[in-house]
């Protein structure tokens, strides 16, 4: 097991991400941000959260996505769905979705499918805290990235959050 990110960096990762944000929308009034559920929530609520310190809280519009039955191997094994929880229109407005790790592009593209249902955007970006940057099988890339890494396929990348392992790290297995 190889240590990624210790709970420092990945806080300091956090702010600089919440601040790359902040720098491209500056006002944030036509920008909403959507967390994939279930990992991309704990970035996403950090995320949000050091926005809130940074500009007027009743800017920010967040919701969060569930793409359980938008992936293409729904099929296979379905364990729960979450919930998705959107309170507002992304019609016309820049959406920026995060996740925890990007490596495939599956997931992101499932989430794009998923948001068709509620509008049309005119613009959507991707904040990932790990990119894995080989092996993408679909041509996506992320806008905001916390880190890249280089991993062979048999390897694995784990967040760990507080609320659910007790510490704040990235690992590679």
């Amino acid at each position: 097991m190889k240590s990624i990110l210790t709970e420092q960096e990945l806080a300091l990762s956090i702010k600089r991400l919440a601040h790359q944000i902040l720098e491209k929308h500056l006002d944030l009034e036509n920008t909403v941000i959507i967390g994939m559920q279930p990992r991309g929530i704990f970035l996403s609520d950090r995320i949000v959260n050091e926005l809130v310190l940074l500009e007027a809280p009743e800017k920010i519009a967040y919701g969060k996505l569930d793409i359980t039955f938008y992936r293409d191997d729904v099929r296979r094994e379905i364990k729960f769905a979450n919930t998705t929880n959107i309170p507002f229109s992304i019609e016309n407005k820049n959406v920026i979705i995060i996740d925890d790790v990007l490596w495939t592009g599956r997931t992101i593209r499932a989430a794009l499918d998923a948001l068709n249902d509620f509008g049309r955007p005119s613009k959507v970006e991707l904040c990932v805290l790990i990119d894995r940057r080989f092996n993408r099988e679909l041509p996506i890339h992320a806008d905001y990235v916390g880190r890249t890494i280089d991993t062979f396929y048999s390897q694995k990348v784990f967040v760990h959050w507080k609320e659910n392992f007790g510490v704040d790290e990235v690992v590679l297995v």
